[in-house]
């Protein structure tokens, strides 16, 4: 299982929501199927069907949280460091030929942020980013070919 690298703050979310699912949400899933139960029928109650979809879906996002937090690594940016793109970092790159820039943010798609697209480290982008600065021009393979960016800033 290979390791994933998130900011403290993502870490403390997903945390905090795998704690609301497993203590809140498994309650309400269960009283929501009771309640479906005692309507009768079971192979023809929609509402107990649904709560059943419900609660599988949930354990499935349980199971998804418990495996990304087991391989989690917690990444902090330490003020004074380099400018360089790592794990933790947004970065804003133009491709070589274009005037537009993009931002984007390097790290797990948990990461969600407003704006930003995110980036895995692991990808071919994120792999050749990685450990670069302002400035430099790097390259990857991307399925249409060998692709060239210019790294604008590291924030």
């Amino acid at each position: 299982m290979s390791e994933t690298q998130l900011t403290p703050e993502t870490h403390a979310r997903l945390q905090s929501e795998l704690e609301d699912l497993t203590t809140r949400g498994r309650v309400e899933i269960a009283r929501h199927i009771e309640a479906a139960r005692a309507l009768g029928d079971l192979s023809e109650n929609g509402d107990y069907h649904a709560a059943k979809d419900a609660q599988g879906k949930m354990e499935a996002r349980i199971r998804q949280l418990q495996a990304l937090l087991g391989s989690a690594v917690v990444v902090e940016r330490k003020a004074g460091e380099a400018a360089v793109v790592e794990a933790g970092t947004e970065v804003e790159i133009r491709y070589v030929g274009d005037d537009d820039t993009e931002r984007y943010f390097v790290g797990s798609i948990e990461e969600r942020r407003e704006g930003v697209a995110v980036v895995s480290p692991g990808s071919p982008l994120g792999i050749a980013l990685i450990g670069h600065g302002p400035g430099e021009t790097v390259e990857y393979d991307a399925p249409s070919g060998k692709l060239s960016v210019e790294i604008v800033s590291v924030g």
